[in-house]
């Protein structure tokens, strides 16, 4: 059955972080707030849940292979080399890496030095996404970053150095006082660094954040207009094709794990709040789509080692009636689209249907004319949400 079944990930949460962004809304955590400094972190204890964690799992992803593996937070540079050593060979003896693997860590500028860059590496990681948000130091302190101008250019360096080649540079705009030639200074920057991969994103004030509670006084509109069209044409010009709203990359280099998602892949996600969906097929031959999600503060993750509940917080069995909603949320951010049959196969919604439910949305501009497709426009992406409404309306 493995082999109808779309390709699998792993997404392993590290909920810690040195200080809370003001605009963050991921599960992240002051260490100094549970009892121990980000330099003394629970490595050992976090290390035996996560493998716990995944041997829960493991009998709904038996006979298939990992493809890709991303390391999120939090701040995952906070542990060591030798905690992802250990923990990426327990995973390998519990589930088989597929050749050429794509493994990723996040890192922060601040949060590391020469020597562990050099330990990620060995340890079997080969791609880092940096997050940087800017080189400008008003605008990081605007953000509440630890790290400078100067600290993030020299990760990019120590990086290279230590040997890894495949890097991803986030990059945020629209943020407080910044202006258009600000935000392109910040992809100039960013450019002369040799990125394979720069995910650039416009700051939203989301909700239980500080900014959502004190909002910044932000660019107007017409402002970030400006931004995005020059910054647009900036990447463009520098080689770094668009193929997901907020993501850029060298040919060959896209980001292969962010695709499984927006290709609507399976993945397994373990760690505290970690969320996971996988397909599942029935003794009698029935597809079923679950989202799962685990423990979500990092103390209680902890406990419930050895707990027979195991460590799931919750799940949910996608109807059939919730699947292209589902499916076209990640889908249409591709500026690529989805064929018309991935349409069918994912949702069992004949094209049909689908194709006269947005015929709105064509007439409004937000589709391209591509019959064997369906493919946002440029206006479609910058209105995603409106196009997606359109896929639900009866």
């Amino acid at each position: 059955m493995a082999d109808k079944l779309p390709p699998l990930s792993l997404y392993i949460h590290t909920p810690w972080c040195v200080r809370k962004c003001p605009y963050c809304d991921f599960n992240s955590h002051e260490p100094d707030t549970h009892g121990f400094t980000p330099r003394d972190l629970p490595e050992a204890a976090y290390l035996n849940a996560l493998l716990q964690d995944l041997d829960g799992d493991l009998a709904l992803v038996a006979g298939r292979e990992i493809q890709t593996i991303f390391i999120g937070g939090g701040t995952p540079s906070l542990l060591s080399p030798a905690f992802y050593q250990r923990l990426l060979n327990e995973i390998e003896a519990r589930l088989p890496f597929a050749v050429n693997a794509e493994i990723t860590l996040e890192a922060n500028p601040g949060t590391t030095e020469q020597s562990r860059f050099i330990g990620y590496r060995e340890a079997g990681i080969n791609r880092l996404s940096l997050g940087i948000q800017s080189f400008q130091e008003t605008q990081l302190e605007a953000l509440g970053r630890i790290h400078s101008g100067y600290e993030a250019v020299t990760a990019v360096e120590q990086a290279r150095q230590a040997g890894f080649i495949n890097i991803n540079i986030d990059l945020m705009h629209g943020l407080p006082q910044q202006t258009p030639q600000l935000a392109l200074d910040d992809i100039e920057q960013a450019l002369a660094l040799s990125p394979n991969h720069l995910s650039w994103y416009q700051l939203t004030l989301e909700p239980n954040t500080a900014f959502h509670s004190h909002p910044p006084r932000l660019p107007e509109e017409e402002a970030l207009w400006d931004i995005q069209d020059s910054g647009h044409t900036l990447l463009e010009s520098a080689g770094f094709e668009r193929y997901e709203i907020s993501a850029y990359a060298i040919t060959g280099h896209q980001s292969r794990h962010n695709l499984n998602y927006w290709q609507f892949g399976d993945y397994l996600g373990i760690g505290a709040g970690a969320h996971g969906k996988l397909s599942v097929i029935d003794p009698l031959g029935n597809w079923h789509i679950e989202r799962r999600w685990k423990t979500r503060q990092p103390d209680a993750y902890l406990r419930r080692m050895n707990d027979p509940r195991g460590f799931i917080a919750g799940k949910q069995l996608i109807e059939m009636e919730e699947l292209p909603l589902e499916f076209a949320m990640n889908a249409l951010r591709l500026t690529e689209g989805v064929v018309l049959d991935r349409w069918t196969a994912n949702t069992g919604q004949h094209s049909g249907l689908l194709l006269a439910r947005l015929q709105t949305a064509d007439k409004k501009g937000l589709l391209m004319e591509m019959p064997e497709k369906l493919r946002a426009s440029p206006q479609g992406l910058l209105f995603l949400n409106e196009l997606l409404a359109s896929i639900t309306n009866d």
